[in-house]
């Protein structure tokens, strides 16, 4: 059975936008991974009335429900009252949960004292499935009734994301006999419309399992998914997608549920025992913090130098004010010479250079924003890339720095390092 759900975020500061509605955009991707469409996503304020008239909409169009906020202690918090009437159930006081309550209160919240109406969250639906809140005080919980799952979570995100993965995902896996397995293949170097171009016969002809591509920010991921009896089963009904995935898409594919390219890159770099090193200019250090972010980072990746101003490019990189003077700061030579100044500086194996107009404006060369060159420097020779990344600063920086990584990947299994799809 293939099942369906609304999602509805409560509270004012949704409406006002003082705070970002990150919860429905978790909970999506979450539902995703278990094969469970959402086809709405509803936001009202901390209003019972408004609250139970989405409500009766929700529950005849989704059998899954899911509320996030609205379940702490004060008097606008009115979540788990509401609900509990629209579907006829009684709240209940949960002792077990009251004193998990106190317990959080004694053991982690030292500078609070619990008052009263704390004990106002320790009240449930009767019959519910308690889901216990191990990052604060406020229980979900799930219940039945009228042919709906509803699931009531808390609105802080640090509180609903590992709630949800916690306790709501294995609440609905029970929910259908199948296994459901995805795998999730990523792609640099083309765009969304010619992978989905390149792939539409087959996306079309699948139903399970099922291929679909989603759009992240500088690259294309697509998700197989297949629901067998058991995992083996789903992996064999995926097998010959992927293979033919990997037959159109090429070796634009730099890894399958790797999450990032600096995850590949950083696993490339570990398995041939090579370093690395980056000279940014326009990026301001991007690449140098996402292969930071990663643990273990430092066994491979040196180090790196923002060299912003020209005259850091000379003084800390070693490259020649004449040539910055004679070709410009944005050129392929300066960019080429900042990634074997950089090599040199930290006694790297590979060293990357990147210099560009990320914008909003271009420079007093009159070169047009967008415009960046970025060079990887190896023993074995410099290579370089030409970029127009259009007049996002933000885009600008996330490309440059993903073109970075993908010319160390290239290079790192024997590609093409210059050349790339578009």
């Amino acid at each position: 059975m293939t099942h369906t759900a609304e999602i509805i975020s409560v509270g004012t500061e949704l409406l006002l936008g003082n705070i970002a509605n990150t919860d429905a955009q978790d909970i999506s991707q979450m539902l995703s991974e278990l094969g469970i469409n959402v086809y709405y996503h509803t936001v009202v304020g901390d209003n019972p009335e408004r609250l139970k008239a989405a409500v009766a909409v929700a529950k005849a169009r989704a059998d899954i429900l899911i509320t996030t906020g609205g379940l702490g202690p004060t008097c606008d918090d009115l979540t788990k009252q509401t609900l509990a009437e629209a579907f006829g159930r009684k709240l209940v006081f949960d002792e077990t949960e009251a004193r998990e309550i106190r317990d959080y209160f004694a053991t982690r919240l030292h500078s609070h004292r619990m008052t009263d109406n704390n004990y106002r969250q320790a009240y449930l639906p009767e019959g519910c499935v308690p889901f216990h809140n191990d990052c604060g005080t406020a229980p979900g919980c799930a219940f039945e009734a009228e042919g709906v799952h509803v699931l009531m979570l808390p609105g802080p995100p640090r509180e609903c994301v590992p709630m949800f993965r916690q306790c709501a995902m294995p609440y609905l896996r029970r929910l259908s006999d199948l296994e459901l397995v995805s795998h999730n293949i990523h792609i640099f170097g083309l765009g969304e419309s010619l992978v989905e171009d390149r792939l539409r016969d087959t996306m079309l002809r699948l139903e399970n399992p099922t291929l679909a591509p989603y759009a992240k920010s500088g690259e294309v991921r697509l998700r197989v998914t297949a629901r067998a009896k058991t995992d083996a089963e789903a992996e064999q009904l995926m097998a010959p997608v992927i293979a033919e995935v990997r037959e159109k898409i090429g070796d634009c594919i730099y890894g399958i549920d790797t999450d990032t390219m600096e995850n590949t890159v950083l696993g490339l770099l570990r398995e041939r025992h090579v370093t690395l090193a980056s000279a940014e200019s326009c990026t301001g250090g991007l690449v140098s913090k996402r292969m930071t972010d990663l643990p273990g980072a430092s066994e491979v990746f040196l180090g790196g130098a923002v060299t912003y101003a020209p005259a850091s490019k000379t003084a800390i990189l070693g490259v020649s004010a004449d040539l910055i003077e004679n070709d410009g700061v944005v050129s392929p030579s300066v960019s080429q010479a900042m990634a074997q100044g950089v090599r040199a500086k930290f006694g790297s194996d590979l060293g990357i250079g990147i210099t560009g107009i990320a914008g909003p404006s271009s420079d007093e060369s009159g070169t047009p924003v967008g415009t960046v060159f970025v060079s990887l420097a190896t023993h074995r020779a410099v290579y370089t890339r030409k970029l127009h990344l259009g007049h996002d600063r933000d885009r600008v920086r996330v490309s440059a720095a993903n073109h970075a990584l993908d010319m160390v990947r290239r290079f790192l299994t024997d590609l093409p390092v210059e050349e790339w799809e578009k």
